[in-house]
């Protein structure tokens, strides 16, 4: 079964600041029947002005994955991190038993634009824990994997049966993904158009997908996508 998630029916907040679209309830958006899809509780899409962004604040027993789309965001946090995050970076921050930070938008002119990826960790109490990966902007030669339990060169390290899986394609490229039985994906489109077993999306729509063998997604246009693989 695919379930579409229409881009125009996600939640809103806008501050003049900040323009987030929520896959997921969130903040002042709430419907009970978004509440998250497996582990994946936030999928935000975030547009922040330049200079501005989330002043410190605290988060404790979420698994939280920053992908920065364009622009950069400058991180800190009571753990004594201090990083910019660039376009194609990836973040991993693991807030356990409890981490305070900062998210800001550090240019003067160019708007950042990032997805804010909240998962359930397997576990709490955790220590807090921060790590970063490039990606990079150019093709990824299909899947290409990012975020695992088994942490390791080129795959951030996360505490949650998931992985995650960009992919950025040229026009007319297709890539298969299969899926374990008992497990799901959801799919996320940041960029262009691509077609998902015969299911049109476009940049900001997602897809959840269960009780299938897997999935074949075919670019329309040059597209950019995540995928989740979840228990």
């Amino acid at each position: 079964m695919i379930t579409l998630h229409d881009r125009m029916a996600r939640g809103r907040t806008e501050t003049g600041l900040i323009e987030a679209r929520h896959t997921f309830s969130f903040g002042r958006f709430h419907d009970p029947d978004r509440m998250g899809f497996r582990s994946l509780r936030v999928l935000n899409e975030d547009r922040v002005v330049p200079g501005a962004g989330f002043p410190a604040h605290p988060h404790a027993e979420m698994e939280i994955l920053t992908y920065v789309l364009s622009g950069a965001v400058e991180h800190r946090d009571s753990l004594g991190n201090a990083a910019v995050i660039r376009a194609g970076d990836l973040q991993r921050m693991t807030a356990g038993t409890g981490i305070t930070h900062a998210e800001m938008n550090p240019s003067a002119t160019e708007p950042l634009h990032l997805l804010q990826i909240w998962l359930h960790p397997d576990r709490n109490g955790l220590p807090p824990g921060y790590e970063q990966l490039g990606v990079g902007e150019g093709p990824t030669g299909g899947l290409r994997l990012v975020a695992a339990p088994e942490g390791r060169d080129g795959v951030l390290g996360i505490h949650q049966d998931a992985r995650l899986f960009i992919a950025r394609l040229a026009a007319g490229e297709t890539v298969e993904h299969a899926i374990a039985p008992g497990r799901a994906a959801f799919i996320q489109l940041t960029r262009g158009v691509v077609a998902l077993d015969g299911h049109e999306m476009r940049e900001g729509d997602g897809a959840a997908v269960e009780g299938e063998p897997g999935l074949r997604i075919t670019a329309e246009t040059e597209a950019e996508f995540l995928l989740f693989d979840l228990a």
